[in-house]
C-alpha cells in the first residue's frame, strides 16, 4: 500500500488493484486546427499538459501498471451519436463533419487519434467512448471488473467535462478516483479550478486530487522503505 498525500486527505493507493485512465488526449482537442480550436478555445492550455501526462504514464509503464486510454469517438454513419449531442450550440463545423483532420470526432480519422506522444503501448486498454463518460456503451467497467481493478488514477481534458463525467461514474460504480491535478486541463481556467472543488468537496464526495510529483514521490518513498 502506499500512501499518497492528496486533497481532501491521504489517498492510499493499492498498487494490485490500480489503473492509470487518461481520457481524450486527442488531436481534435489538443491540436491547433482541430476541433477544440474551431470552437474558438485556447489549445495551447491543453497542449501544455502533455509532458506532464507523458510522465505520468511512464510512471504507470515503469512500474507495469495497468493503463486505461480513452478517446470520444463515433461510428462513420453516426448511429451512436444522438442528435441533441451533434446539434447542441453553434459550431462552424459539427461532429461528423470535414475538418481539417478528417471528419470530426469520428473513429479511425487522423484528428480522432491520440497524440503519438502518449499513443497506447500494445497491451494497454484503449476505448472508443461515444459519451463524455467512459463507461457508456463502452464494456469498460467489466474488463477492469475483471482485472480486480477498484482504483483508478485520472488525467486527461477536459477536467470539467469528459474527466469529471468520467470519475463521478466510476465513483457510482465503486471505485476510488484520484485526480493527478497539473495531468489535467480546460480551456477554461474557472472551469478546472471549480470541478477540482467539486471533486474534493465534502470530504472528497467524488475522489481525491494531487499533483504528478506528489504521486511520484510517494512510489518512490515506498520502494525506498520496501
Amino acid at each position: 500500500m502506499i500512501a499518497v498525500p492528496a486533497r481532501p486527505y491521504d489517498f492510499t493507493l493499492d498498487p494490485s488493484k490500480v489503473a492509470l485512465v487518461v481520457i481524450d488526449m486527442q488531436r481534435d482537442f489538443i491540436e491547433p486546427g482541430g476541433f477544440g480550436d474551431t470552437l474558438g478555445n485556447d489549445v495551447a492550455r491543453l497542449t501544455a499538459i502533455v509532458p506532464t501526462v507523458a510522465a505520468l504514464i511512464d510512471l504507470f509503464r515503469r512500474h507495469k501498471l495497468p493503463i486505461v486510454h480513452t478517446r470520444e469517438a463515433h461510428k462513420p454513419d453516426l448511429s451512436d451519436c444522438p442528435p441533441a449531442k451533434r446539434l447542441r450550440g453553434k459550431p462552424g463545423l459539427r461532429i461528423g463533419d470535414e475538418g481539417a483532420m478528417g471528419r470530426i470526432l469520428i473513429a479511425g480519422e487522423p484528428g480522432n487519434q491520440i497524440l503519438p506522444e502518449l499513443a497506447p503501448l500494445p497491451g494497454e486498454i484503449a476505448v472508443d467512448k461515444p459519451g463524455k463518460g467512459m463507461f457508456w456503451a463502452t464494456g469498460l467497467h467489466e474488463t477492469l471488473t475483471e482485472k480486480g481493478i477498484t482504483q483508478l488514477v485520472f488525467a486527461g481534458v477536459t477536467t470539467e467535462v469528459c474527466v469529471q463525467t468520467s470519475m463521478r461514474e466510476a465513483n457510482d460504480r465503486g471505485y476510488e478516483c484520484l485526480l493527478i491535478e497539473d495531468a489535467t486541463e480546460s480551456y477554461f481556467p474557472q472551469f478546472k479550478a471549480g470541478a477540482i472543488e467539486m471533486i474534493v468537496a465534502q470530504g472528497g464526495i467524488v475522489g481525491w486530487v494531487t499533483p504528478l510529483s506528489a504521486l511520484e514521490a510517494a512510489f518512490e518513498g515506498a520502494l525506498v522503505d520496501g
